[in-house]
C-alpha cells in the first residue's frame, strides 16, 4: 500500500456523501485514541493516512472541488502530514476559547511549538517544525493556536516502541506539562509504520 494519498483515494462528492457519516465516525474514534492532553491548555493529535484522507475529503466537500488539479493541490499539502517510517506527525492545539485567554496566553506561549519532546525510555526525540510551516505560523512575539510537528525516532527507539515507556513533554518558560502514552495509543502509532 502506498504511504501517500493520490487523487484516486479521494471520493467524488456524490460517493463521499454516501459514506461521510461512517468515515467521520471512524476518524472521530481514531482521533479519540490518538489525542493526548498536555496540561490544561495544550492537546496533541497524532495524524496518519486516515486522518489526512478525511481532511482532504472534507476540504473537497466544503470547496466543492471537482477537478483533479484542485484535489492534487490539497494532497500536496496534506501528504506532508502523513508519518514516514519511524516518524510521528502531530497537530498541536493551543486550546483557548475566550478572546481574553487568547490575548493573554498566545504571547506568553510564543515558541511553544519548539518546546515539545518525546521520550522513549531515555531517548529524547525533539519535535521539529517544517520550515514552510514555521514561516507561516511561528513568530517571536506570539504563537498560533495550531502547529504541525514531526518526531523522527531513531531506529533503536522505534523498533520496540510499543513495549517502552513513552512520554510527551512540553518544556516552555510559561508552560510545563507531561503525559504518558497508553498501550492502545502506542499500538495505533506503531501501526502507521507498517504501511507503505
Amino acid at each position: 500500500m502506498m504511504r501517500t494519498l493520490t487523487v484516486n483515494d479521494i471520493l467524488d462528492l456524490r460517493a463521499y456523501e454516501k459514506v461521510r457519516a461512517e468515515m467521520r465516525q471512524g476518524v472521530i474514534d481514531l482521533k479519540r485514541v490518538r489525542r493526548v492532553s498536555l496540561g490544561t491548555m495544550i492537546s496533541v493529535v497524532f495524524e496518519n493516512k486516515a486522518t489526512m484522507r478525511f481532511q482532504v475529503q472534507e476540504m473537497a466537500r466544503a470547496e466543492r472541488m471537482m477537478r483533479d488539479e484542485d484535489i492534487q493541490a490539497e494532497l500536496d499539502v496534506y501528504n506532508e502530514l502523513i508519518p514516514r517510517e519511524h516518524e510521528l506527525v502531530a497537530t498541536l492545539f493551543v486550546e483557548l476559547t475566550s478572546k481574553a485567554e487568547l490575548e493573554e496566553w498566545l504571547p506568553k506561549l510564543a515558541g511553544v511549538e519548539r518546546s515539545l519532546e518525546l521520550m522513549v525510555d531515555e531517548v529524547a526525540v525533539p519535535g521539529t517544525i517544517d520550515p514552510a510551516h514555521a514561516e507561516q505560523l511561528s513568530r517571536p512575539d506570539v504563537t498560533a493556536s495550531v502547529h504541525y510537528l514531526r518526531f523522527s525516532l531513531p531506529e533503536r527507539a522505534a523498533v520496540s516502541f510499543v513495549d517502552r515507556d513513552v512520554r510527551l513533554l512540553v518544556h516552555h518558560p510559561a508552560y510545563e506539562a507531561e503525559t504518558g502514552f497508553g498501550d492502545e495509543l502506542k499500538r495505533s502509532l506503531a501501526a502507521d509504520w507498517q504501511i507503505g
